[in-house]
């Protein structure tokens, strides 16, 4: 049995030296702002893009890897004597997935795609936990059996404070847009199946807290919870506070606060923030 690599993109949101302890391969996404293009986490950082997102003449633009990307990857890691396994972001949200898909069709390598069905932390999570196993010397069977397993008791919620960069993602239409910005509205959605879905609205942070605590304490119901995350972009204070909510509901301390993806923030806009968890039954 060859040893297992783990593939993701570079919307997972995991700090830098978790990453290499875990030696995950990332493949990054790239994102274009007022004319200059990054590669996420090469060539640019999430606080440094935070600080041009504010000030950006226009919203900026992401784009998936390319299939060559992706069969440079699985070529190089085949050489290398790996089984693989690719793990990306919600193929509702981007094409990196399909991307994906396409080069393990052309490879050589022995690749097995995922769609996680999420983003940030969420990704995240199923990419940690993959990688751990595949550390410890499990079986590409046993680690997607277990990826499967984290997907379903995975939730996700995001709060974005402007909704113009929804309307131009054409997540919104325009009508919505001026009167939920008239109203002061900030919606909240899921990533429901991978696909964006509004599921409430508030026009105040402590209001956002508590659904954030009430929908966590009745999907927590006889279950045990793993991991908590928050990613946000430049709203670390809402972030604290949501944090020390959620921490005494769940008893759980260690949960991981950060500043997202240039690729998520692009979508979202400044102020923007996502809280993620999942369980074990």
């Amino acid at each position: 049995m060859r040893p297992v690599k783990i593939v993701t993109d570079s919307t997972l949101d995991l700090p830098l030296d978790q990453v290499k302890e875990l030696d995950v391969v990332i493949v990054p996404l790239t994102v274009t702002i007022d004319g200059a293009s990054y590669k996420d986490g090469v060539d640019i950082t999430s606080s440094e893009f935070a600080k041009l997102l504010v000030s950006a003449q226009d919203i900026p633009q992401s784009s998936q890897p390319s299939t060559g990307d992706f069969l440079t990857v699985y070529a190089d890691l085949d050489k290398q004597g790996y089984d693989i396994i690719s793990i990306h972001m919600s193929s509702g949200m981007s094409g990196t997935y399909q991307s994906a898909q396409t080069a393990a069709g052309m490879s050589d390598a022995n690749v097995t795609v995922i769609d996680s069905s999420f983003i940030s932390v969420a990704l995240g999570f199923q990419v940690m936990e993959a990688a751990m196993m595949a550390k410890e010397g499990k079986s590409v069977n046993e680690i997607l059996q277990r990826i499967d397993i984290i997907r379903e008791q995975t939730s996700l919620y995001l709060m974005v404070d402007t909704l113009d960069y929804l309307l131009k993602g054409g997540r919104i239409g325009r009508g919505r847009a001026l009167v939920g910005s008239l109203l002061k509205i900030k919606p909240v959605a899921s990533l429901r199946d991978g696909v964006y879905t509004p599921v409430a609205k508030v026009r105040t942070y402590n209001q956002l807290i508590k659904f954030f605590r009430e929908t966590y304490e009745k999907e927590a119901e006889g279950k045990t919870v793993k991991r908590i995350g928050i990613a946000h972009i430049e709203a670390r204070q809402l972030a604290e506070q949501v944090k020390h909510s959620l921490s005494e509901v769940s008893g759980l301390e260690d949960i991981s606060i950060i500043e997202t993806t240039p690729i998520v923030s692009t979508h979202t806009g400044p102020g923007a923030l996502a809280l993620m968890y999942y369980f074990d039954n």
